[in-house]
C-alpha cells in the first residue's frame, strides 16, 4: 500500500470520527499516531510522538494562549461587559437600532478584551438580549446581532485563535495580533451598517427608545469601560511599537484587568481568582491537545504526500487565484457548520495553507481571512455554535429558529468583509508592515 493511499484512509478515518462524534482531538491524535506507525514503523513513530510533545509542551510562543484567556476570564468576572453595554447604550441607544448597535460595539471591545466568541455571546445574550425584547425588538434581530457580534471576538486583537494559526503554521504571532486590529474594527462598522439598513427597511423591527441621558450621565458611563478600553489600546500600540512581545503583552492584559476586576467589586472575593485561574487552566489544556494532536496529524499528512499531493492538484489548475479562494471559503464555511474554529484549523491548515503560500498569499493576511472565515462558519447552519449558546442564554426567551432567521444580512456583512480583505490585502498587512 502506497503512502499516499495510506493519507487518504487517515483522513477518511478522521472525518469519520468526526461525523460519529468522537472528540476532535482524540481522533486527530489516533489517526495521526496511527498513521504515522503505518508509514514509518512503530519505533520511529514512538520517537516523533515524543519529539512533537516536547517541542509543543515547552515552546514558549505557547504561554501567550492561557495569559490571554486569564485576560478574558477575569473581564467576565468582573462583570466588565455589563459595563461596556451600558456605556454604548447611552451613547447609541436612542438610535433606532440603536440598542443592537451598542451591542455590537460593545461586544467588539469586551470581545477585544475576551478573545472568546462563545463568552462574548453569552455575555451581551445576557445583558442585551432582555433589555431589546423588552424595548419591542424584533427577536431574529436582537438575537442574531448578538450571535454574530460575538465573532468580533476573535478578529480584534488580543485573540487566542490567532494565536493558535500562528502556532500551526509557524507565523509571526506579533505580526497576526496587530494585522486582526483594522478588519476587525471595520467588520464591527459593516455590522453596524447592516443593523442601521436593515431598521430603516423595517422600522417595526426595532422601535425608537424614548430614554434620554444626558452628557453627564454619558460620561458617567466610562468611568470603567473607558480604562478596559484605554488597556485594550494599550496592548495593541505596545505590540506594535515593540515595548513588548504577545506573551508580556497577555500577562499585562491579565494583570490590568484583574485591578479593574478588583476595583469594580471593591476587593478580591468576587473576583473568585482560584474559580478563574482553573477554568484558565481547563481551556488551556484543550486547546493544548488538540495543537498537539493537530501537530501529529500534520506530520502524518506531510510524511503521506497527500498535503503535497492536494497542494500540487489545486496550485496546477490552469485558473485564476481567486478561485481558489472561492474554493478555500467554501471549505471553510461548510466545515465551520460542523465544528468549533481550534479544531477546524487545526485539521485544514496543514493543507490549505502550503496551497496559499504557494499562490503568493502572504501568511499573516491569509491567517486573518481564514480566521474570519471559521467564524463566519460558528454562525451559519446547521451548527452554528454561536446561535445555539444565544438560544441557550436566553432562557427559553428565543428560539433557535429566531436566530438563524435574522443572520441574512449580517452573513452578508461577513461576505463583503471577506471581499475586501481580498481586494484590499493592505487592511490587514498595513499595521504589521510598519511595526
Amino acid at each position: 500500500m502506497s503512502n499516499l493511499v495510506i493519507g487518504m484512509i487517515g483522513t477518511g478515518c478522521l472525518f469519520g470520527g468526526i461525523l460519529l462524534g468522537i472528540n476532535v482531538m482524540v481522533v486527530l491524535g489516533l489517526v495521526g499516531a496511527f498513521g504515522l506507525a503505518a508509514l514509518v514503523g512503530f519505533n520511529a513513530s514512538t520517537a516523533l510522538l515524543s519529539t512533537v510533545f516536547f517541542e509543543t509542551t515547552h515552546s514558549f510562543h505557547f504561554s501567550v494562549i492561557p495569559l490571554f484567556l486569564l485576560m478574558g476570564f477575569f473581564a467576565m468576572r468582573a462583570g466588565l461587559g455589563e459595563d461596556l453595554f451600558e456605556a454604548t447604550s447611552r451613547w447609541m441607544g436612542n438610535l433606532r437600532g440603536g440598542l443592537a448597535i451598542s451591542t455590537t460595539m460593545g461586544a467588539a471591545a469586551f470581545g477585544a478584551a475576551s478573545g472568546s466568541s462563545v463568552g462574548t455571546a453569552t455575555v451581551f445574550t445576557k445583558l442585551a438580549l432582555p433589555q431589546m425584547l423588552d424595548r419591542g425588538y424584533d427577536k431574529s434581530l436582537a438575537s442574531a446581532s448578538i450571535a454574530i457580534a460575538g465573532t468580533l471576538a476573535v478578529m480584534i486583537p488580543p485573540s487566542a485563535l490567532v494565536v493558535v494559526y500562528g502556532i500551526l503554521t509557524d507565523s509571526s504571532i506579533g505580526a497576526l495580533l496587530i494585522a486582526g486590529f483594522i478588519p476587525g474594527i471595520i467588520f464591527a462598522v459593516l455590522l453596524c451598517v447592516a443593523i442601521w439598513l436593515t431598521v430603516l427597511r423595517r422600522p417595526e423591527l426595532a422601535p425608537l427608545d424614548p430614554t434620554q441621558y444626558t452628557l453627564r450621565e454619558k460620561l458617567a458611563s466610562l468611568r470603567l469601560a473607558g480604562p478596559l478600553v484605554l488597556i485594550i489600546f494599550c496592548i495593541v500600540s505596545g505590540l506594535y511599537v515593540g515595548v513588548f512581545t504577545p506573551t508580556e503583552a497577555g500577562a499585562v492584559g491579565a494583570a490590568l484587568t484583574l485591578l479593574l476586576a478588583i476595583i469594580r467589586h471593591r476587593g478580591l472575593k468576587a473576583v473568585q481568582i482560584g474559580a478563574t485561574l482553573i477554568e484558565t487552566i481547563r481551556t488551556s489544556a484543550m486547546i493544548f491537545g488538540i495543537l498537539i494532536s493537530a501537530l501529529l496529524f500534520s506530520k502524518f499528512l506531510a510524511l503521506s504526500g497527500l498535503a503535497n499531493a492536494v497542494g500540487g492538484y489545486l496550485t496546477g489548475l490552469d485558473v485564476d487565484p481567486w478561485v481558489i479562494v472561492v474554493l478555500v471559503s467554501i471549505i471553510y464555511l461548510v466545515l465551520g457548520m460542523m465544528m468549533d474554529a481550534p479544531a477546524l484549523l487545526a485539521i485544514t491548515l496543514p493543507i490549505t495553507h502550503p496551497v496559499m503560500m504557494s499562490l503568493g498569499f502572504d501568511p499573516v493576511w491569509f491567517g486573518i481571512f481564514v480566521v474570519l472565515l471559521v467564524e463566519i462558519g460558528a454562525v451559519t447552519p446547521p451548527v452554528g455554535i454561536n446561535c445555539f449558546v444565544v438560544q441557550a442564554a436566553s432562557e427559553g426567551r428565543v428560539r433557535l429558529e429566531d436566530v438563524f432567521k435574522g443572520l441574512v444580512p449580517f452573513v452578508l456583512a461577513g461576505f463583503a468583509m471577506l471581499v475586501l480583505l481580498y481586494v484590499f490585502p493592505q487592511i490587514a498587512l498595513f499595521l504589521p508592515s510598519r511595526m
